[in-house]
């Protein structure tokens, strides 16, 4: 049954690689911006932490090789990347997407998981903090390099939103005056489960497989 589990195993990594992207561009990208501002960037940042590190987690334990976390993360870049550009094909700016930093989190998990001698329960606590804790930082910085995110999503809105989603006057800082803060606190509570379930489904498809 080695090949029905190693079957299981990469189309359990393309499936989440690809609802990351499709999370990333139908959630907002991160011009989304519009409606909800920085509530969008909080809720945004909680959810590509959680995908990252279910996926990365469970392609890491599953080979035992520290690194893999980091391949994972960049098969996600990629599929991100390319989506970004089918975009630009259909007459949007480069900037209408940005891709989230997934790369350096996925080196902190590998690195947790190294630093601990492949110590599972670690990587899962302490890695998954690092990711839920990093990746609003990260993007924030991200962020700073889009020429105008406002500009950008009032100028170009997303055809996928319905008439009563029309892009309103963003009231910044009406909902939470820190969204770093406040995405880095909730990503790193919730991405710590998240990692622990993307480990328990590694040992279930062992079991499921043998």
């Amino acid at each position: 049954m080695v090949w029905l589990r190693r079957t299981t195993h990469y189309l359990f990594i393309v499936v989440v690689a690809v609802n990351s992207t499709l999370l990333t561009i139908n959630a907002g990208d991160y011009i989304f911006y519009t409606d909800w501002a920085w509530t969008s960037f909080v809720v945004f940042s909680i959810a590509q932490s959680t995908m990252l590190v279910v996926g990365a987690i469970y392609y890491m334990l599953f080979t035992g090789v520290p690194g893999t976390a980091t391949y994972y993360a960049t098969i996600m870049t990629i599929y991100t990347w390319v989506a970004k550009g089918a975009w630009f094909a259909l007459g949007y700016p480069m900037d209408f997407i940005t891709v989230p930093v997934w790369i350096p989190l996925a080196m902190l998990l590998d690195l947790t998981y190294w630093a601990t001698r492949r110590n599972k329960h670690a990587a899962i606590i302490i890695g998954g903090t690092l990711v839920g804790l990093s990746l609003p930082i990260f993007n924030m910085i991200n962020l700073l390099l889009v020429r105008d995110p406002l500009e950008m999503a009032f100028k170009y809105p997303r055809p996928t939103l319905p008439p009563y989603m029309t892009p309103i006057e963003p009231q910044v800082g009406k909902f939470y005056n820190s969204p770093v803060a406040l995405g880095s606190g909730a990503g790193a509570v919730l991405s710590v489960p998240i990692a622990a379930l993307g480990a328990k489904l590694n040992t279930w498809t062992y079991r499921w497989m043998a």
